[in-house]
């Protein structure tokens, strides 16, 4: 029989799974379907602006005032917004959803990670292991279930555009503007054609279905488990300005500081495959109609390896997977700054999504997992700092998009990896040195029951 935290985390996961079939989705077209004057990468740096700016004090208020489950059901309201505003894209439809998407974000993520870490604490003592293999174990399974939301979005996406009768044959000329090494606008090539407008209604028409049904999912399904905590607070409500200040308060642990490289870089090489590796080497060489089933092999890879690395890193810890993940990606951004894609080397074209899946697999579950083991105590300005660092990887990568070359791109890319790894190593020493104190057994009442039992004070609240 699952167990009560056992639940929750798969109904957080099944939750995300159904919000970000759509988000997903989306993010994966934005660059092909909506290029017009970079509409849609402008669309994106939007939303992770908006999200910089909503962690600097969003999550630990939202959070403390409504508890874990009601923010992850507003902030998944936030992100349908967002696809509705797809229905008649433009700029006065796409960058005002963008903002409400952005200010709903970190909070959502926030709130995922605080409750995936509350039930690692409160499962760790029933089975007599350490608080963080079980928070690493649940953070595996959430990234195991969440990450196949790009194999269904996606195919959805390629099955209803694929159906369009007007595909296009791509001339070899158009071919010799794909890849690294030609800097040169693509968009006006015949490969970036948009699909049949009835097409993208039906398609983000069903987005904005499977986005309202995780609202439904997480709001009748998942536990409030922190509902007493909330209670509290509002009953003893702090200061504004603490709450505030909670993000950038813990920004004074140089563990955190350190670690900003390694969070930006998840932004980084996120954005490159959605935005840069669809658009350069899939649409121009196929077509926005294999963008779908690129991505496919993105998330398949990217659940499986979730689920596997949650459960192997309790055996090799966290380093050996982060050194794999970074050679991954080492070997696929050289690879890709010399491949001149072309229609006849179609396997390759799923391959490289596959090792980016299964690096990607690492920097999201070891890294989440990281910032749980690292900062117990202060949760929610810990996850907001992720979000935040994360999301100005985001933001300067879909900045720049429309205004450097792709090589150069790869570069900083390539950099901003070594980098991350240098500073990553360092936390991981010292960590191994001075290990962190997990949160006292106990330190959460496991009684749910309605006797009135509830859950104890932490120190960070």
């Amino acid at each position: 029989m699952i167990d009560r935290n056992m639940k929750n985390v798969l109904v957080v996961s099944i939750g995300f799974l159904s919000l970000f079939t759509a988000y997903g989705g989306l993010q994966s077209l934005q660059s092909s379907l909506n290029a017009e004057d970079g509409m849609g990468v402008t669309s994106l740096s939007v939303i992770y602006a908006s999200i910089i700016l909503s962690s600097m004090f969003l999550p630990p208020i939202l959070i403390k005032n409504l508890g874990c489950k009601w923010t992850i059901v507003a902030g998944m309201g936030c992100y349908v917004t967002y696809s509705i505003g797809n229905l008649y894209p433009g700029w006065y439809t796409l960058i005002p959803t963008s903002v409400i998407l952005g200010m709903g974000g970190s909070p959502l993520w926030s709130a995922k990670c605080t409750l995936l870490t509350i039930s690692g604490n409160l499962q760790a003592p029933k089975e007599n292991k350490k608080a963080a293999d079980v928070i690493n174990k649940y953070f595996g399974i959430f990234f195991l279930i969440f990450q196949s939301s790009a194999v269904w979005g996606n195919l959805m996406s390629s099955l209803i555009f694929g159906s369009d009768k007007n595909i296009t044959n791509i001339s070899h000329e158009a071919l010799q503007y794909c890849g690294a090494g030609v800097c040169a606008d693509i968009n006006s090539n015949s490969t970036t054609k948009k699909p049949a407008q009835q097409l993208v209604w039906t398609l983000v028409g069903c987005y904005i279905g499977v986005g309202v049904l995780a609202m439904i999912i997480v709001a009748v399904f998942l536990d409030n488990i922190d509902r007493d905590q909330a209670r509290e607070f509002r009953d003893n409500r702090e200061p504004f300005w603490s709450t505030f200040l909670a993000t950038f308060t813990l920004l004074k642990d140089k563990r955190l500081v350190i670690l900003i490289p390694l969070t930006m870089y998840s932004g980084f090489e996120q954005s490159f495959l959605s935005g840069e590796y669809t658009k350069n080497y899939v649409t121009c060489a196929l077509g926005i109609h294999y963008v779908g089933y690129a991505m496919i092999c993105f998330g398949a890879t990217n659940s499986l390896c979730s689920f596997i690395f949650g459960r192997l890193a309790e055996y090799t810890g966290r380093a050996p997977l982060f050194c794999v993940a970074a050679v991954t990606n080492f070997s696929c951004i050289l690879a890709l700054l010399f491949w001149r894609p072309h229609p006849d080397q179609l396997p390759v074209f799923f391959v490289f999504p596959a090792l980016w899946g299964l690096a990607d697999a690492v920097w999201q579950t070891q890294t989440n997992s990281l910032y749980g083991v690292l900062f117990p105590r202060q949760k929610e300005a810990a996850f907001a700092n992720y979000r935040m660092w994360e999301s100005l990887g985001f933001v300067i990568a879909f900045a720049y998009s429309t205004f450097i070359c792709l090589d150069i791109k790869l570069y900083i890319l390539l950099g901003v990896l070594i980098l991350s790894m240098v500073t990553y190593l360092w936390v991981e020493f010292q960590e191994r040195k001075n290990p962190t104190l997990p949160v006292e057994e106990g330190i959460y009442d496991t009684d749910f029951s309605a006797k009135g039992d509830h859950i104890l004070n932490q120190t960070s609240l």
